[in-house]
């Protein structure tokens, strides 16, 4: 706690004196690249940062675009929304970078090949940035996130003489593809990814999208140019990471929602030999999947979530299925009913079907899911008028 209030001490009298000081011949600008932590959703992905190493002025920081403040004015309405807002803090490096050290997440740097006038000018810009009324930004998922800022800053301050070569990306991925390569370990996370997020993560990703990833944000200024130069002077592996499997659980989608679907098709064949439905339990599962339709309806419309647009999830979490269970419990069913649950069997058994050929990649843990609505409403089609 005191190596952190005196670093806070040491950025606070920095910042006052930045703008006079002038980089020296000894400084050094470099990428930071922080790998995944397996533990939390958020870190999967890992992380990427900008070094100022000055010994000379004894500069050492960290410019971090992955900074967000739960303080901030109506934080979880705005995040409920989709006006995400994120913004740049500086750290003292040493500390940044035995926080990732500590939670074993290996650290990659790249030294800049840049020239004195250019690291200032990039310098300026970071502290510019870093100012209360600038460090703000508008966090996108994939477009204007953490690792892409580093891409962009990188662009604005350089110009031209800055180029990315894409041609080493040999892979066609789309963008949802590329989020689950870095998911193996939270099956939970990408299953809610993938419900929540819609047609636009499957559009096949250009080599300069790749770099919404640390890694690709690694990879592609591997194979950058400026002043017709590779931009890397140097490479240093500071920390690699321990390997640590992937802890068993029985606590997976694929359990779970299997042991769901067999005790679905156990309930079906007793109802089915009884000619009765047991009606709480298609309340239940029908009133969770009309909201988990209601919410991804209000994502797609009322909010700014871009990514949630067009989800083809909504074709078995159909709103409406939260109204038609609660006319399950009524002792007559109006006809209509009979021919919503006719036309929701109909649709589950074509995108069951179609599964693999439909335009957005639904998430395969869903399978049991839809089988047992499906299996459901067809008992439920045929016994309707049994409802007693």
């Amino acid at each position: 706690m005191k190596n952190i209030c005196l670093s806070l001490l040491l950025l606070v009298a920095y910042n006052l004196s930045a703008q006079n000081i002038l980089l020296s011949d000894q400084s050094q600008v470099s990428i930071i690249t922080c790998g995944p932590y397996a533990d939390e959703l958020y870190a999967a992905f890992g992380h990427s940062a900008i070094r100022v190493y000055d010994p000379q002025n004894q500069i050492d920081f960290a410019y971090n675009y992955g900074v967000f403040d739960f303080d901030q004015p109506n934080f979880y309405l705005n995040f409920a929304r989709g006006y995400l807002y994120y913004k740049l803090g500086v750290y003292h490096y040493p500390h940044f970078r035995d926080y990732y050290i500590n939670h074993n997440r290996f650290i990659h740097e790249q030294v800049l090949n840049l020239s004195l006038v250019q690291k200032q000018k990039l310098f300026d810009y970071l502290e510019w940035n870093g100012l209360p009324e600038n460090q703000t930004y508008r966090y996108d998922y994939f477009y204007n996130n953490c690792a892409t800022k580093i891409r962009d800053v990188l662009v604005e301050t350089m110009g031209p003489e800055l180029l990315f070569d894409g041609s080493f990306i040999k892979s066609d991925y789309t963008i949802r593809e590329l989020t689950d390569l870095y998911l193996g370990s939270q099956p939970w996370g990408d299953l809610g990814i993938d419900i929540c997020l819609g047609l636009p993560m499957d559009k096949k990703a250009a080599p300069y999208e790749y770099m919404f990833l640390p890694d690709y944000i690694e990879y592609s200024f591997d194979n950058a140019t400026i002043n017709n130069q590779a931009i890397v002077k140097e490479k240093i592996a500071i920390y690699e990471a321990i390997p640590e499997g992937i802890p068993f659980s029985f606590f997976h989608p694929w359990i779970v929602f299997c042991l769901f679907f067999f005790l679905t098709a156990w309930l079906s064949y007793y109802d089915w030999k009884r000619k009765k439905i047991t009606k709480w339990f298609d309340v239940v599962l029908f009133s969770i999947v009309g909201w988990v339709g209601i919410l991804l309806l209000l994502l797609w419309t009322v909010t700014d979530h871009q990514a949630a647009a067009n989800n083809f999830n909504l074709l078995w979490a159909f709103p409406f299925h939260a109204v038609a269970a609660i006319l399950f419990l009524k002792t007559s069913s109006p006809e209509w009913l009979k021919k919503y649950i006719k036309g929701t069997w109909m649709l589950l058994a074509a995108t069951l079907l179609f599964w693999y050929f439909l335009p957005q990649q639904l998430n395969v843990f869903l399978i049991p899911v839809v089988s047992s609505l499906l299996i459901r409403s067809l008992l439920i089609s045929k016994l309707l008028n049994s409802y007693k």
